[in-house]
């Protein structure tokens, strides 16, 4: 008798225990919820966010409040995201730096599988290989020809070390065998900028947010970097079909602090995916070039392993090491 009454009390403390924890997330969210985004306003991540973002406020009920907070390749914003209380209401939206930065500095204040939960892959999208108008090249032929007759000379607009910008030109030289010389800038946003501007004279920018430049013809594009060419560039080649293997592909991922509740975690998953999930959603997305993609948080933490793999050869190719 006295076992029986030690087992029920013990199992009355352990649903004393776990009940909080279901009801807290059942009413979550009850406030709104800061999706930061570690990279300037204007950019290719910037601009995901603030495309699904109200989508998303709009299924779940509550604001989702994009906080642009840059620096350091985005290891500011994710490094505060990776610090911050596991409960749902601080979320991450990040695209290949989060990788690439843990291979290409000595020491990064943030660990990807010890310190993030993955909650799921947004989406994905190319970027477009394009020049000023006033470098002559008028294709992926004629930029490589004019590179190599001018080694060191040509200059491309990075956001940062081991940004989207500066993988995809790296990946360029290498296979290339050309050197045009990368110029960091405080985001993908200000790149952009750098490029329309004359600063610099070739761009590897992301599709979203740049086609409407392309269309009005300040910027001339030369090749997109998938493997297939896409909707919102339909004339324009692809870099493989000159330099056949070539293929860049960024992605959006959301990730929340690591010991956010699983229910917590499989809740943000699904209402993004309904968010995501209109025809309508879709074809604007698809208009700035990107792919809708959606993903169950395992598939996401799978698909980091496999991009940290991805680019090591080329960041030790390249001695893409930050300063």
């Amino acid at each position: 008798m006295v076992r029986k009454t030690a087992f029920a009390l013990a199992g009355i403390a352990a649903l004393g225990l776990t009940i909080p924890f279901a009801v807290q997330a059942q009413k979550y969210p009850e406030r709104p919820i800061r999706l930061v985004v570690p990279f300037p306003p204007g950019g290719s991540v910037d601009v995901t966010a603030r495309l699904v973002g109200p989508k998303v406020s709009e299924a779940i009920g509550q604001q989702v409040i994009i906080d642009n907070r840059s620096g350091a390749s985005g290891i500011v914003g994710t490094s505060a995201v990776a610090r911050a209380e596991p409960d749902g209401y601080t979320l991450l939206i990040n695209t290949t730096p989060m990788v690439t930065n843990t291979q290409m500095y000595s020491k990064v204040p943030y660990n990807l599988k010890n310190d993030f939960v993955p909650v799921i892959l947004l989406s994905s999208t190319p970027s477009v290989l394009s020049v000023h108008p006033s470098i002559p090249a008028k294709s992926v032929k004629e930029m490589i020809a004019l590179a190599k007759s001018r080694p060191g000379e040509l200059n491309y607009g990075g956001a940062g070390t081991g940004t989207n910008p500066h993988i995809a030109g790296e990946l360029f030289n290498l296979m290339a065998k050309t050197n045009i010389v990368v110029v960091q800038f405080k985001g993908g946003g200000p790149a952009l900028v750098g490029a329309l501007s004359g600063e610099v004279g070739v761009s590897f920018s992301a599709v979203a947010g740049a086609v409407g430049y392309m269309n009005s013809n300040r910027l001339r594009p030369l090749g997109v970097t998938s493997l297939k060419r896409i909707s919102a560039l339909p004339t324009v080649p692809t870099i493989a079909e000159t330099l056949p293997g070539y293929e860049f592909t960024a992605w959006f991922a959301v990730m929340a602090p690591k010991g956010t509740k699983p229910e917590i975690v499989q809740r943000l998953n699904s209402e993004f995916s309904k968010a995501m999930g209109s025809k309508e959603f879709v074809k604007r997305f698809e208009a700035e070039g990107l792919q809708v993609i959606g993903s169950t948080p395992e598939q996401l933490g799978s698909f980091l392993d496999a991009e940290l793999k991805k680019w090591e050869r080329v960041i030790r190719e390249r001695k893409m090491k930050a300063n």
